[in-house]
């Protein structure tokens, strides 16, 4: 079952660039963003990237972490962040569990070939570690401000 609002969000548990590990338990009491993207150094995946890292001071204002997930290594995670300078926390999820779990490992199609991939979506976890907002089939566009102004709401 995908990863819905209002529900508790799924457990989420792995390996980070820079050799760290992040986990929701661990961020229970503050809200968190965890955003799913399919493959760092492609031209969307870069550009949301750059946009939270643009609002990086706003959402660390919130004390609220950004995470972005995708099942790249930890090692292509480090050069992706250096290389944009980024400052998102970039988690790796090799194996695909946490796709399955969040309901993102979805049937895609691109020039009517039909394959297995990351849908982009944003959740946005409350303190209590309840999804407050889930957006899905993410646009890059406009989306990281949009995604600041509910987690100001959640105030």
């Amino acid at each position: 079952m995908p990863a819905t609002e209002g529900q508790p969000a799924p457990a989420l548990d792995l390996p980070t660039d820079g050799g760290g590990r992040i986990s929701l338990a661990a961020l229970k009491g503050k809200p968190a963003v965890v955003y799913f993207y399919p493959k760092d150094d492609t031209t969307g995946c870069t550009r949301e990237a750059q946009d939270f890292t643009a609002l990086a001071a706003d959402f660390a204002a919130l004390g609220c972490p950004v995470i972005g997930v995708s099942k790249d290594t930890v090692k292509k995670h480090d050069k992706f962040k250096a290389k944009y300078d980024l400052a998102v926390v970039l988690a790796s999820d090799e194996d695909g569990a946490e796709c399955e779990a969040w309901g993102v490992w979805v049937q895609k199609q691109l020039y009517g070939r039909e394959y297995m991939g990351i849908e982009r979506a944003t959740f946005l976890i409350d303190a209590e570690g309840r999804i407050a907002r889930a957006w899905r089939n993410v646009k890059v566009a406009d989306h990281a401000p949009a995604v600041l102004e509910a987690a100001r709401a959640l105030g």
